[in-house]
């Protein structure tokens, strides 16, 4: 083959092996990014944040969510994400009395 045709063959096998790995991904209801290691993020959060409520769960919530998929979807900036709702979720256990 002529280098025009092998880099058009190349390129046609990459799309449809991003085609084929977004069609058998579920990006709706479990997004690979959400769903590495056999467990889904969503269960982890569930457990995690079982008896908090109000900013403690959603910043709990947030830090995971943020750092579970950071690899896979957002890096670095997933990363700051997380650290934002972390310190968040210090500032508002530091206004607690202490137990």
């Amino acid at each position: 083959m002529r280098r025009k045709e092998e880099k058009e063959v190349m390129e046609e096998a990459a799309q449809n092996t991003a085609q084929n790995t977004h069609q058998n991904t579920d990006q709706v209801n479990h997004p690979a990014h959400y769903t590495a290691g056999g467990v889904e993020c969503i269960d982890a959060i569930a457990a995690a944040t079982t008896g908090l409520e109000g900013m403690e769960a959603v910043c709990t919530a947030n830090v995971l969510k943020y750092v579970w998929r950071w690899k896979m979807k957002g890096g670095k900036t997933d990363l700051e994400k997380a650290k934002w709702y972390l310190d968040r979720l210090l500032a508002e256990v530091s206004k607690q009395p202490r137990l």
